[in-house]
């Protein structure tokens, strides 16, 4: 197979957070494609595994070194391409964004397609490809603009609700637009007419060699898990809530909140005031190295994802099917991507959003049954087989790519 020049634009590689982004990679690199891997920021120093820090010297990196050449970048494809430089000033640049950060995000980006677009047509990239619609999108838009390249991108979570305010421009120029779970399929073709023919579901791939059954003892101390960002969206605060109920029902538990982020000193306050901090940790980041033991260790894992006010929310989080695989029991909320994976007293227990009451319960369904909990868990250790199969997600990927390349579709050059 004639495998087409490729380049993925990314905010961060590696990323811990985003092992799913590092797989994809990883495995399109041993099916053969040519892959160059580009960031529009510097280099994460800490969190990562010891595979990704072997990786993270293949990236090609702007960030703050940037600024120093990105005006002779920019003049110089003004120079050269007076008709390419306007449209992407007037179709990108000079548009209204959503917010203060995706502002400031989509600038940087912007800037660096130049430097991008002259480094593609140097490497002979025939697609261009974003994991992300955000600004890593925006930068693939721009720089496909210069150059004529094709591109595409992965529509998630926080990266398309809420959007930009250009997404819908994204998608139209876009060659197709993958999402990795079926909640968002609709909404983006919402930004097509309705017309879903560019959209493609394809879920993320895992490595789901050599992984372990866990023991879920299911006795007292019942041990719970829950991982993520210490955001809003995550939910957090209505499970140390949900454990303040069931302190007071005199269930015997130990909830372990594995991650770090903003709302990590309003969590602790919150567990203080509940009186829970016997009960409730809060460990902080722990490299991914590690988490598969926490998983094995779990009687239950929880998932309380909520949707913000704004509309931002979890997708399909990578943790809850890391859970699934290791056979642990789950219980999540209704929201987002989630229902793809967790199919109500099926693969696990589903529940509502934002109701601590709803949480409390389902623990104490779970912990007197382990028979009936084991049961829900080897369905959805089944189901996460199935979704997540690695070859066959990542081939469809591979293949996506190689039909909308600029040699399989014949595009031409800006010249």
């Amino acid at each position: 197979m004639n495998l087409p020049k490729t380049a993925y634009i990314l905010l961060w590689f590696p990323k811990p957070s985003e092992t799913f982004v590092f797989g994809e990679v990883l495995a399109l690199w041993k099916m053969g494609l040519p892959l160059k891997v580009f960031t529009l920021y510097g280099e994460l120093g800490s969190g990562l595994s010891e595979e990704m820090q072997r990786v993270s010297a293949k990236a090609e990196r702007l960030g703050v070194p940037f600024l120093k050449t990105a005006h002779k970048e920019v003049s110089g494809w003004r120079k050269r391409n007076s008709l390419a430089f306007r449209e992407v000033l007037n179709k990108i640049l000079f548009r209204r964004w959503r917010g203060l950060e995706k502002t400031g995000e989509n600038l940087w980006a912007i800037m660096c397609a130049f430097y991008l677009a002259r480094r593609f047509e140097e490497e002979g990239i025939e697609h261009i490809h974003a994991p992300w619609a955000c600004g890593c999108a925006t930068a693939a838009w721009a720089a496909s603009m210069l150059t004529g390249i094709p591109f595409s991108f992965t529509g998630r979570a926080w990266d398309i609700r809420p959007h930009d305010g250009a997404l819908g421009a994204k998608a139209q120029a876009a060659a197709f637009v993958r999402c990795d779970s079926a909640h968002n399929i609709d909404y983006m073709a919402g930004f097509l007419g309705g017309d879903a023919s560019k959209v493609h579901l394809v879920y993320n791939g895992m490595n789901l060699d050599h992984t372990e059954d866990a023991p879920v003892a299911m006795k007292p101390p019942y041990k719970l898990l829950a991982i993520g960002r210490l955001v809003k969206k995550k939910g957090f605060d209505y499970l140390i809530s949900a454990c303040k109920m069931l302190k007071s029902y005199g269930v015997d538990f130990r909830l372990s909140i594995v991650g770090d982020g903003p709302r990590m000193a309003q969590l602790k306050l919150k567990a203080k005031m509940l009186r829970v901090t016997d009960r409730v940790s809060l460990l902080g980041h722990i490299p991914h190295d590690g988490v598969s033991r926490l998983i094995r260790d779990a009687d239950i894992f929880m998932v309380p994802s909520r949707v913000n006010r704004s509309g931002d929310s979890d997708g399909l989080p990578t943790v809850l099917s890391e859970a699934m695989i290791h056979r642990v029991p789950v219980i999540a909320t209704d929201v987002a991507g989630i229902p793809d994976l967790v199919q109500d007293r099926v693969t696990g227990l589903l529940i509502p959003q934002q109701n601590p009451e709803a949480i409390a319960q389902a623990v104490m369904t779970m912990t007197r049954d382990r028979e009936s909990a084991l049961k829900m868990a080897e369905k959805g250790r089944e189901r996460v087989l199935d979704v997540y199969d690695s070859d066959r997600n990542h081939r469809a990927i591979l293949e996506l790519i190689r039909n909308h390349s600029s040699s399989t579709r014949g595009s031409l050059p800006v010249s």
